[in-house]
């Protein structure tokens, strides 16, 4: 309740000044007695209720936060898709098949905008990894091509990559790990 309290008093004061602000959601860091595969839903609803009620001046330019699964990004992309721009953050490093997939796949769930700092900053050619994921937005590689191009291009340049071929292709991101098991 103080959380949702302080941001309507940072809204507020933020419109008075003329200031736009975007709101980035965390995953709760302990268990809050939701099960995992709901776990999407209730963010996505938490935030709905958040913003409930506020006018477009209040209302943040975009969301970023992590990426929900297909369905509860669906749900939140829909909820007032001509003034809430969701985005999401690429978290941990994890594999570059985690990178495109979570790219491709919020994606087509709805999302607009991708902050993915520490997985380009951390990228061992920053720049190959946003060009194939560019390719991945357009659709002309799938991500597992993607990442087979990205170890072809860092071997034609001479960089050895932080993870061998095999190990780069798996998922290890428990949210996408989840999709390609249900």
């Amino acid at each position: 309740m103080r959380t949702l309290e302080a941001y309507a008093a940072f809204r507020d004061e933020a419109c008075d000044l003329g200031l736009r602000h975007f709101l980035e959601v965390f995953n709760p860091a302990f268990d809050v007695g939701i099960a995992p595969d709901q776990l999407g839903f209730y963010i996505a609803d938490s935030i709905v209720r958040c913003l409930a009620g506020t006018v477009t001046a209040e209302q943040p330019l975009f969301l970023k936060l992590a990426y929900l699964g297909r369905p509860a990004m669906e749900q939140l992309a829909a909820y007032d898709p001509t003034r809430l721009v969701v985005g999401i953050l690429g978290g941990p490093k994890g594999t570059t098949r985690d990178t495109f997939e979570l790219l491709g796949r919020a994606e087509r769930a709805g999302a607009r905008v991708a902050l993915f700092g520490r997985k380009i900053n951390h990228a061992e050619d920053p720049l190959t990894l946003v060009a194939l994921m560019r390719e991945v937005l357009q659709q002309s590689v799938g991500p597992e091509e993607a990442v087979r191009a990205y170890h072809a291009g860092l071997e034609a340049k001479n960089i050895h990559p932080a993870l061998p071929l095999a190990e780069d292709l798996e998922l290890t991101d428990a949210v996408l790990r989840a999709e390609v098991a249900a």
